[in-house]
């Protein structure tokens, strides 16, 4: 089975993954705050905080912005759960903005609109989450000059993001979001195994992020109580959890970093080819904001013949791709329907999307004959 993506693990990788096998430190050792700062420093954002998944720091991003009961947040339906669900942790509710259906990420004149509304209603976000849909960039500039208007903070869902630019600024920098979250699951851009960082370039919201990933507890004398009892003393000041990222998975993705440039080089080579194979076919093709240079972690086409997507589905899996879907609309998964009263009709940009989608394989080691499969194959169930 041709996977829709998969990791790319070379000997360098491995190496430095022994290494650490073999020194003193498997976890809270020099790994980790190298790989935060090289991250940073990539992206060109102040801070950094590695955490064991990006559904780790989405949580700890909404509670350093203080998002609690009596809050709202929105986001994008078309999104894994995560984007919505760190929202549910924090006691907050969750609400959602259609998307655009050329970009396929949240759209600008929808959110604006909403925004509106909800401020006749008195019932404005405190937090928006816009999610960086297969690695292209939302508008972020303008998602940005609606906080200011509007009062609510920015948490970047980049998650499939690392490496890609909003008008030649790195995805990260942070110019225009609070937080931004990226993720290192093994299909995503570069992998740590599992993982995920959260960066900004405030202060106050970087060091609650690292106070809440390592239980609320503290040995800094600047956040304790009274003066420590010895060497020993630390205290817990926070309720926090044990979000920690290993030192194991920062060496592995301080290594992945070094190839970043050289996997989105081959993703946009991977797309060109894949806009050439695939241009006579009956599918609406990945449209590219201008502002936008993307990290390619998808390519998503969407059939124009939506009553065929489950038969071409099934019969490109029957011929060993790996297809898939990305993503079912939050709103529609059963939980939200039942606890919050969402319904089909409520996005329909959202749905009308999903109706269409389809993930095809695309990860830099695609070999051409497994490229030339995944068009053949789709040249013959769309024909």
């Amino acid at each position: 089975m041709i996977p829709y993506g998969r990791q790319d693990i070379r000997q360098q990788d491995i190496d430095a993954v022994v290494a650490v096998l073999q020194s003193d430190f498997l976890t809270q050792g020099p790994q980790v705050p190298a790989f935060e700062q090289a991250v940073a420093a990539y992206c060109g954002a102040k801070y950094a905080v590695a955490v064991n998944s990006a559904t780790s720091a989405l949580h700890l991003a909404c509670l350093a912005l203080g998002l609690g009961p009596g809050d709202w947040l929105w986001t994008s339906p078309i999104t894994f759960t995560a984007s919505a669900n760190c929202a549910l942790y924090c006691g907050a509710q969750v609400d959602f903005v259609d998307i655009d259906p050329h970009t396929l990420n949240m759209s600008v004149a929808a959110l604006r609109a909403k925004l509106a509304l909800a401020k006749q209603q008195q019932r404005l976000p405190k937090v928006v989450v816009p999610v960086h849909l297969c690695g292209q960039p939302c508008d972020m500039a303008a998602i940005h000059a609606l906080a200011q208007e509007y009062g609510f903070a920015i948490i970047e869902d980049a998650s499939h993001a690392i490496g890609a630019r909003h008008q030649n600024q790195p995805v990260g920098s942070c110019r225009y979001s609070d937080i931004t979250v990226f993720s290192f699951h093994p299909v995503k851009i570069i992998t740590t195994a599992e993982g995920g960082m959260a960066l900004t370039n405030q202060a106050h919201l970087a060091e609650k992020m690292a106070l809440l990933r390592s239980h609320g507890i503290t040995r800094d004398p600047a956040q304790m109580t009274q003066p420590a009892d010895g060497a020993w003393y630390y205290q817990q000041v926070d309720l926090g959890f044990n979000y920690r990222m290993t030192e194991l998975q920062a060496a592995l993705g301080l290594s992945q970093l070094t190839r970043l440039d050289e996997y989105i080089e081959q993703r946009h080579a991977l797309a060109r080819r894949y806009h050439q194979a695939l241009a006579a076919l009956p599918l609406t093709l990945p449209q590219q904001h201008p502002d936008a240079y993307s990290a390619y972690h998808l390519y998503v086409v969407r059939l124009h013949n939506t009553d065929r997507r489950r038969a071409v589905f099934d019969a490109l899996r029957q011929d060993g791709i790996g297809v898939n879907v990305h993503y079912i609309p939050v709103h529609t998964q059963p939980y939200y329907r039942q606890r919050f009263g969402f319904k089909l009709g409520d996005f329909a940009e959202a749905e009308r999307y999903y109706q269409a989608a389809l993930s095809l394989p695309m990860y830099p080691q695609l070999s051409d004959v497994d490229f030339e499969q995944v068009c053949d194959s789709l040249r013959r169930v769309l024909a």
